[in-house]
């Protein structure tokens, strides 16, 4: 299966494993990518195991962190909308849905 990552929501990665790796340590922020790309992998192959949200919107919170991964599967394409916080802006990413 194909993962397409909305650009903003590489840029919520990079936002968020830097802001670990500032507080925490280098080996957080590397460990909030892992998670992220384990995460990615675990969709890849069981693209329902997100639970339904907004339609056809659907989300995976990952573990270890209060983050989601926000997407949409079309045909044999998972779409990554946003690494959304889990208690920060709901919904804010909605407008990315909207793009061709």
């Amino acid at each position: 299966m194909k993962v397409t990552i909305d650009p903003e929501a590489e840029l919520e990665l990079t936002d968020a494993a830097l802001y670990y790796a500032r507080e925490s340590g280098a080996d957080l922020g590397r460990a909030f990518i892992a998670e992220f790309e384990r995460s990615v992998e675990i969709l890849r192959a069981n693209p329902t195991l997100g639970a339904p949200w907004r339609g056809a919107i659907r989300r995976l919170p990952l573990r270890r962190f209060p983050y989601s991964i926000v997407y949409r599967l079309r045909q044999s394409e998972l779409e990554v909308f946003a690494i959304a916080h889990q208690s920060r802006k709901p919904g804010y990413w909605r407008a990315r849905t909207k793009r061709p």
